[in-house]
């Protein structure tokens, strides 16, 4: 799970499994495997750090 903020500010935890795939277009969207949409104020970078973090954390992959 990693924490993202939605672009009205609330904060709100993601299955970062679930995600399909993320774009930045001006906004950074994260979409799911299920096609629901979120849009967030972290960066598309700040995304994919976190989600590389949590799938090393779940899986004991190691740090390069």
């Amino acid at each position: 799970m990693i924490k993202l903020t939605r672009i009205n500010g609330e904060e709100f935890v993601l299955n970062a499994d679930l995600i399909q795939y993320v774009e930045h277009r001006g906004d950074t969207f994260v979409t799911l495997t299920n096609h629901e949409r979120f849009i967030v104020r972290e960066s598309l970078d700040e995304v994919i750090r976190r989600s590389v973090e949590h799938s090393r954390s779940v899986r004991l992959l190691p740090r390069s």
